[in-house]
């Protein structure tokens, strides 16, 4: 996967507002969407990664994490943060599908479902569940986006989609669809040789009242998240919780802070 810096991509500053955001995606996503540059074979490619840089800088929760990682690994940063977020996260709860479709609406272009389809091929499904007064549709990814998938796009859906209809219609209630709950953001913070030994660390979960021991990895650096899956805000409609991200605080020792101050006269 093709290295990026989200900010660089929509062409803005990491100080960029919300609305500044959403701005710079719906300039390039009009420079970029293909019925505009059917001549062009580097479009899709542009339009891959303006919709992923959207899609995360867009959540607030989703570019703290990416601006956390930018902050600790520069240029790196993007290829550290996709390790956490496969590609159905990064496009969940994003407003994408309205974007283009008010382009749609105003300029006669195809719309969302059209537009990914043919940008992300066979990676890219959608699926509707009906049942007794309720009906509910969306969208998943498979791999990673613009990745070829071998065989034939039309033969049966793949048993991760049939689970995930399953699920739907084990968990969905009339009222909406399925929707992750919010992370929860907190710290730890630990001495200098529990950060570089690692191992058990005792937490206690207040927004959950809850008692937790968390593993800490060997060598953990000052600033790093760790992440609790499925610890956070309860979800709606059936979706699943969310995390809990613990952002890592290494206290100084008394010998540390003295050279400090020494190096700071």
């Amino acid at each position: 996967m093709a290295t990026q810096d989200y900010y660089q991509t929509l062409e803005i500053q990491p100080t960029a507002s919300v609305q500044e955001i959403k701005e710079a995606y719906r300039r390039l996503a009009f420079q970029y969407h293909p019925d505009r540059n059917a001549n062009d074979p580097h479009a899709a490619d542009h339009m891959k990664r303006i919709n992923e840089a959207y899609a995360v800088l867009s959540n607030t929760t989703k570019r703290q994490e990416y601006d956390a990682y930018r902050n600790r690994f520069g240029q790196n940063a993007h290829q550290h943060f996709r390790t956490t977020y496969a590609d159905n996260d990064i496009f969940s709860g994003s407003d994408i599908q309205d974007v283009f479709e008010e382009m749609a609406k105003a300029f006669g272009l195809r719309g969302f479902d059209a537009i990914f389809k043919e940008t992300y091929g066979p990676n890219y499904r959608t699926f509707q569940v009906h049942r007794p007064g309720f009906f509910a549709k969306g969208f998943v990814f498979f791999g990673s986006p613009g990745k070829k998938v071998e065989g034939n796009p039309g033969q049966d859906l793949p048993q991760p989609l049939v689970r995930i209809g399953k699920y739907l219609f084990k968990k969905l209630i009339p009222g909406g669809r399925p929707e992750k709950g919010a992370d929860i953001h907190d710290r730890i913070v630990l001495d200098s040789s529990h950060a570089q030994e690692g191992g058990p660390y005792a937490y206690f979960l207040r927004q959950k009242d809850k008692k937790l021991i968390v593993k800490i990895p060997k060598g953990v650096k000052d600033g790093q998240l760790i992440r609790l899956a499925k610890m956070g805000k309860p979800g709606k409609h059936g979706g699943e919780p969310g995390d809990a991200i613990l952002k890592v605080k290494i206290k100084k020792s008394w010998i540390q802070r003295i050279k400090d101050s020494i190096d700071k006269k």
